[in-house]
């Protein structure tokens, strides 16, 4: 949630593949939400007792097929605003697909990051895709407005995002037949 970040060039020019692809898409910036530190999950209130910010990611989650988080690296870790973003919800309650796009200022995109934030997710019932979206040297990989320096990211995205559609798809269509806990 750093105030000169890089990263928000891939939130963006994710969000204009995801447009083009025909998908509504809603950006959820963490920086701007200001999740409070973790007291509780949002499990442990009582109906309609959660702080506000909770119960907007409670509708969000709900509402949506689908999540593509966008995380960078911090000191080989997950960084805190993607954490604290999924941290309150628990299994059982959405089981949506997500798709991990992870990146850093350096040669390994974030990766080591993006496992981390797999096992975390796992826990919390959200799967996520097989595939990563690792950019590395982000500083260098987008425009400020999202917009890729090198044209080979469309096609190095189109695989990622063709495969999140499909895992989204299924979920939805599992999720309609009821949740297995």
């Amino acid at each position: 949630m750093r105030r000169d970040r890089a990263g928000i060039r891939v939130v963006r020019f994710l969000d204009a593949a995801l447009r083009r692809r025909g998908h509504e898409v809603m950006v959820v910036d963490a920086a701007e939400k200001q999740l409070p530190l973790l007291d509780r999950m949002y499990k442990e209130y009582p109906a309609g007792a959660a702080p506000p910010v909770l119960e907007d990611f409670a509708q969000l989650y709900r509402q949506a097929d689908g999540f593509l988080i966008v995380s960078g690296e911090y000191n080989h870790g997950i960084q805190p605003g993607a954490e604290q973003s999924a941290r309150p919800f628990s299994r059982g309650v959405f089981l949506p697909a997500v798709g991990v796009a992870c990146y850093s200022a350096g040669a390994f995109g974030g990766v080591r990051a993006a496992m981390a934030l797999r096992m975390t997710l796992a826990e919390l019932g959200m799967p996520s895709i097989p595939s990563l979206l690792p950019v590395p040297r982000v500083q260098e990989a987008f425009d400020p407005v999202g917009v890729p320096r090198d044209p080979a990211w469309d096609q190095r995205s189109e695989r990622f995002l063709a495969e999140f559609e499909w895992y989204a798809r299924a979920l939805k269509a599992e999720r309609r037949r009821g949740l297995p806990y």
